[in-house]
């Protein structure tokens, strides 16, 4: 007998090798190939969310961080 309301998996860290909690949304775009409103999103735990949010900021991607509840709330980007 199988079990169709078993909870979605917890959200994981985007960065490599890490599968730690995501709690933060990196919305983010590449203007060279992304029209301006598309956002493409990293999620982040609390450890890895300044670097990855350098990562993108330096090559000028970076658009938003907003905590990963905020994100998934209604009415949310």
């Amino acid at each position: 007998m199988s079990d169709d309301t078993a909870p979605e998996a917890a959200p994981v860290c985007s960065a490599k090798g890490c599968r730690a909690a995501a709690v933060w949304v990196l919305a983010w775009n590449n203007p060279k190939i992304h029209t301006p409103e598309r956002r493409k999103t990293w999620i982040a735990c609390e450890e890895h969310r300044e670097h990855l949010s350098n990562f993108l900021d330096l090559r000028g991607f970076l658009k938003d961080v907003v905590p990963l509840a905020e994100w998934e709330s209604p009415g949310a980007p």
